[in-house]
Formats: C-alpha cells, structure tokens, sequence
C-alpha cells in the first residue's frame, strides 16, 4: 500500500526526482518515551538536499522529538525510536551517536539557544569546530565567514554569551553550527522568545546560507506564517501524526491551515482532524 498521491505530493517527488537527491528520509517512524508513552506514530518525511522543509505543528504535536529522533538525542530523555527507520544519504543512522552524524554534516541546534554563558561568543562558536580535523586556517576561515553572516556577532565576540540578548544569543547557535561544516541544519523552535524583528533577521539569514552555501535545513517551528514563507515545502504535525504536507506555497494558501495555523478564522474547532477537507491519511509503509 502507498503514499496517496495528492497533487501536492506529487510536486514533492517531481521536485526531488529532476533537481534534488534526497538528503534525509523518516520512514513510518515511531518513538516512545519510558518503554510506554507513545510520541511518535507512524512519521514520514523527506528533505530534499539544498532544500529549506518546515514542520509545523502546535505545541506538543511531537516537532522537537522528531529532530531529536534524527539526531539521536532522545537518549537523554529516555526516549527511542521503536519503529521505522532514518536515514541519511541513503544510509541508516538509527545507531550512531551525536557525534558521529556531527562528523558525517548533521547538526542541531537546540530549541532555547544553548549557549555556553561563561565562554565568550567567539569561545562557543569555536566550539561548534571540535570534530574537524582541517587546521587551523580552515577554522579561522569560517569564522571569518560566520562573522560575515552575523556581524554583530563579530562586535560582540570578546562577551560572554550569557550577557548577549535572546537574538544574539540564537545567532551563536547557529553560527556554532555553522563552524561544524554542516550539510544538514535540524533547526528546533528558532523563532521562540524572539521579537518579530529578530526573527525575519534569523529566517533572512538561514534562506542566504541555504542558497550561498548549499546548506539544507529541516526546521521546526510553531510560528507557521514565517516558516511558511521561507521554506519549499512543509509537514503539519498533530498529535504526533503528519496529518498534511504540500508545496510551503500550497500550505499557505490551503483553507484549512489558515483558520487552524495562521489564525485566520475565528472559528472554534478542537482540531485539524474536524475540518471536513481533512480526509485521513494512510500511514506511510516501507
């Protein structure tokens, strides 16, 4: 039995079959926490390489444990993925660690920011460079251009991180990411607690490292509408299930996600699953 193919899927394997080769791929995944409590139901989702792909979802809908089940750190919650499987270039990674998938161009950056407040903005971007085996030169080359990307990084590299504002702060992780020479960018919630400024600034910045520096991104993120207008496509996530995914154009458009995700309606449904447009959608299957 196969993925139905809607018109908006069928962009989506048009898109990746001519111009991209598919960089990662979740297929019928699922995770669950403590041996009991099931997170993830049947998940799946491609990103195409140089692409920028949202997933959507309200608080809970199981956004973060998907990229943390990409890039192995469920681990550290008592979390697994006990179905399914991952993979990246075409190879499993189920198995490897966080530092391994680091090596290989996989890299996350943590919803909250995660800096190292006692080390100094440039002592936590150097950080992101502790797998790379290039010299010197090589690192200092990339800051160089991490600062290029992030000037006020650059006026603020000799602070320590814990006394640079919330948007700084986003900005160091990143360009700590940046300094790991990524292929992949899982980018978790960056736009939270950041004022509407401050986040068209991060979202300008990570659409010019995807078309300057073929840098592929899977973002996670609640705020739909920014998410939407810089990304090629998009999966809507609830209840730990994808319920849509389409063209990020067609997402924008599309009745139901305006009145569900964009606020656009004063309508009072519980859920997506209740708009009449919704027609279930079948589990993904290898």
């Amino acid at each position: 039995m196969g993925r139905p193919q809607t018109a908006a899927s069928s962009f989506h394997k048009s898109m990746m079959t001519h111009n991209n080769e598919i960089i990662l791929k979740l297929n019928n995944i699922e995770v669950i926490y403590d041996h009991v409590i099931l997170v993830l139901k049947g998940v799946s989702l491609e990103v195409p390489e140089g692409g920028i792909v949202a997933l959507l979802g309200a608080n809970g809908a199981g956004k973060t444990t998907t990229i943390k089940a990409i890039s192995n750190l469920l681990g550290t919650e008592r979390g697994e993925v006990s179905k399914g499987s991952i993979e990246y270039r075409g190879e499993r990674i189920d198995q490897l660690s966080p530092s391994e998938l680091v090596k290989r161009g996989v890299v996350q950056v943590m919803e909250g920011r995660h800096c190292f407040e006692h080390l100094t903005v440039e002592e936590n971007l150097l950080t992101g460079a502790y797998t790379r085996k290039d010299g010197r030169s090589g690192i200092e080359a990339d800051l160089d251009k991490v600062y290029n990307y992030f000037p006020r990084l650059k006026e603020r590299r000799r602070s320590q991180a814990g006394y640079t504002s919330g948007g700084e702060q986003q900005m160091v992780a990143v360009g700590r990411a940046l300094m790991a020479r990524p292929r992949l960018i899982l980018l978790d919630e960056p736009s939270m607690g950041l004022a509407p400024q401050l986040v068209d600034e991060i979202f300008e910045i990570v659409s010019e490292l995807n078309r300057k520096e073929g840098v592929t991104f899977l973002l996670a993120e609640q705020n739909t509408t920014i998410a939407l207008k810089y990304a090629t496509y998009g999966y809507i996530l609830e209840n730990g299930r994808v319920v849509m995914d389409g063209e990020a154009k067609m997402l924008a458009e599309n009745e139901d996600v305006k009145e569900f995700y964009l606020g656009m309606s004063g309508g009072n449904r519980k859920s997506f699953r209740d708009v009449k447009h919704y027609r279930r959608r079948k589990r993904w299957l290898a």
